[in-house]
């Protein structure tokens, strides 16, 4: 199995990774102004991933391989390939992408005229294998394997592309093709301490800047008015960020509706929306209302709020994933509010990383145990066609003995959406 003195050693991926991320390091340390001492203390603790995280990394996929009892495990371009390799490809219909074997560098499947391309993102020690556009790709996925696999099971990342796995059965029969979650997920649903950082950076930003745009919102604005405060107030802080604002009725629809709707005094307004740091994503979701809330919107703010909380305390090591779903849907239940799905309409959260729903899942069924480092959404609702929606999302980490928020700024009320803390 190779080690991380051997990674350093054979795949020259140090230079390369740490010329790149520096130059991402410094575009955050040239924001000019700081308005948030929080935010300032996260981002100076910011460091960019470098080839000791990428070397962890492929350590533990090939102990996954290996405990798993695969051969190799085959991942084409997306989130899972940026994180054990930094590579960011695109997907096309020529097959790229890299192939995992216990005790080696991966080794690359790459067309060939795409290949100086490659070369400028794959360090010069690791093997690429490339195919004319007259050739099959997936014959070089068959050859790798059997020079160096120790088993003819492939597993395949989770969201490959059927043309591939339909190329490989057809042209390497004798290869058996299997999931490959427990690799990906197995790595991806674990944060590293510097993951964790991004993503407290992400999530505190996204408030700051819901924060902001709140203070602008105005009688007759349209959602897509108050999506580009909430554009320009993530621009503020430097990264690519958006929010997508549901007013009035519309708020009863989990996900927006497509009728059209100006602002007016005594709406809900919901926004559901995120920025990325390093890659790292937040998901944040606040209710308030234009004007003064009515006492139902105030008692039904309160119980999705109780439920949040419940979820949160839940959530510890050795829980159930599933575990965690109920506790808030108990509290919406004991409210009035209907079993099962009536009007708490979702799974209670997500797994969040470089992807904005990623593995695992809080939702009813899933007995996975929560382990330390794994990261989430917290996000219960109460909806209800014809008047409104609300619903209250922050991102949480699993600490060794509980959970806590990623970039604090709880909700306090309807009327106080962020916490000063």
């Amino acid at each position: 199995m190779t080690t991380r003195r051997d990674f350093f050693r054979l795949s020259g991926l140090g230079v390369f990774s740490l010329t790149v991320f520096r130059k991402v390091w410094g575009s955050i340390l040239e924001i000019p102004e700081f308005k948030d001492s929080k935010l300032e203390s996260l981002i100076k603790n910011l460091k960019p991933i470098g080839p000791e995280d990428y070397a962890s990394r492929l350590e533990k996929a090939q102990r996954l391989i290996v405990e798993n009892k695969f051969g190799a495990f085959f991942v084409e371009p997306g989130p899972t390939l940026q994180y054990f390799t930094g590579v960011n490809w695109w997907r096309s219909e020529r097959t790229f992408g890299a192939v995992l074997v216990p005790g080696r560098l991966p080794v690359w499947v790459c067309s060939k005229f795409e290949l100086e391309r490659a070369r400028e993102m794959i360090p010069a020690d690791q093997e690429i294998r490339t195919w004319e556009e007259n050739e099959n790709p997936f014959r070089l996925i068959r050859t790798i394997v059997s020079d160096y696999a120790k088993t003819r099971t492939l597993a395949v990342e989770p969201s490959t592309r059927a043309f591939i796995l339909y190329g490989i059965k057809r042209e390497a029969p004798e290869v058996e093709l299997v999931d490959g979650s427990p690799v990906s997920e197995g790595c991806r649903g674990i944060k590293s301490e510097k993951e964790i950082l991004y993503l407290e950076a992400a999530n505190r930003i996204t408030k700051l800047a819901f924060r902001e745009a709140f203070k602008k919102i105005k009688e007759g604005m349209t959602p897509e008015e108050l999506a580009n405060i909430i554009r320009e107030e993530h621009n503020r802080w430097g990264v690519s960020g958006s929010g997508s604002p549901s007013f009035g009725l519309n708020s009863a629809f989990p996900h927006g509706s497509r009728q059209k709707r100006r602002l007016h005094h005594g709406d809900v307004i919901l926004v559901d929306g995120g920025c990325r740091v390093e890659g790292y994503n937040s998901d944040v979701t606040r209710s308030i209302v234009f004007g003064q809330p009515d006492e139902k919107q105030k008692r039904i703010w309160e119980v999705v709020r109780k439920a949040q909380l419940a979820a949160l305390k839940a959530c510890r090591p050795g829980a159930r994933c599933e575990d965690v779903d109920r506790a808030a849907r108990r509290v919406i239940e004991d409210a009035g509010f209907g079993s099962g799905y009536k009007f708490f309409m979702h799974r209670l959260g997500h797994g969040i990383g470089l992807e904005g729903h990623e593995y695992p899942y809080l939702v009813q069924g899933n007995k996975l145990k929560i382990q330390p480092g794994m990261t989430f959404s917290n996000e219960p609702g109460i909806y209800i066609y014809g008047e409104f929606g609300i619903r209250i999302e922050d991102c949480m980490v699993v600490t060794e003995d509980g959970a806590r928020i990623l970039g604090g700024m709880e909700a306090v009320s309807i009327e106080q959406p962020f916490a000063g803390d």
